[in-house]
């Protein structure tokens, strides 16, 4: 049998999947949720071979449910979505049920997914990450795991990133989080007007600097309003000089 959870915020929407599903014996219904945080949960620890999701949802969409998952299933996507989420499920071979659609559409999807849990591809959802990452405008929140936590970080909150290895430290007033994503990443999304890069290993929001200090010979630190010190590059010195119009 097929293990299969439907997350999905509209009540109709999951019915129709349930009834759709009942020709096909093979697949067994495990859970429903209507939230991505609660699916989330039940994903990790039931442990799917197959997922129908939509994409826009209250609280956690499904998109931002992929960066967190760690049980990597089969997934069907649910979706009223726009043209740049059908290219990127197109590109990395993924099967998307584009609302309203048929019971035949329904039926050749879940054909696909069937071969897929058989061949044990498991790579497609960290290919839709990559995908999205690389075409992603600017980001207004991230999401970040800590153990059984979801947390969702608003980029109004941050106020300095630190490169750590293959993840970055993100830091706001109340707290901290790690995030498995590049500088680069944060650099290329993160609104211009409001954050600089001032150095390989920082990001600063610009509204966070309280002062710019030559710390010695063409050297220089910002400190920032929670007096927390960072060092200026050489590189990262003309970029912050021009943000602040210096």
């Amino acid at each position: 049998m097929i293990k299969t959870i439907i997350v999905e915020d509209e009540k109709l929407a999951r019915d129709l999947i349930k009834d759709y599903l009942q020709n096909h014996e093979d697949f067994d219904i495990v859970g429903e949720y209507e939230d991505g945080f609660s699916g989330l949960k039940a994903i990790n620890e039931m442990k799917p071979d197959l997922i129908f999701l939509d994409i826009q949802m209250p609280k956690l969409t499904g998109f931002e449910m992929l960066e967190v998952l760690e049980h990597h299933p089969a997934i069907i996507f649910t979706t009223a979505y726009d043209q740049y989420a059908l290219k990127a499920f197109e590109h990395n071979a993924l099967d998307y049920l584009l609302k309203p659609y048929s019971k035949d559409r329904f039926d050749e999807a879940v054909g696909k997914a069937r071969e897929r849990v058989q061949s044990g591809d498991t790579e497609s959802i960290s290919r839709l990450v990559e995908h999205r990452d690389e075409q992603e405008d600017e980001i207004h929140r991230v999401v970040v795991k800590s153990r059984s936590r979801i947390n969702v970080i608003p980029v109004d909150d941050i106020i300095y990133l630190e490169a750590q290895d293959d993840y970055v430290m993100i830091y706001t007033l109340q707290s901290k989080h790690l995030k498995q994503k590049t500088m680069k990443f944060f650099e290329a999304h993160l609104p211009v007007g409001d954050f600089v890069r001032i150095h390989r290993s920082y990001i600063v929001k610009l509204s966070e600097i309280a002062q710019m200090q030559l710390y010695e010979k063409e050297s220089y630190i910002v400190i920032l309003n929670n007096g927390v010190k960072l060092p200026v590059s050489k590189s990262g010195l003309p970029k912050l000089k021009k943000k602040l119009d210096f």
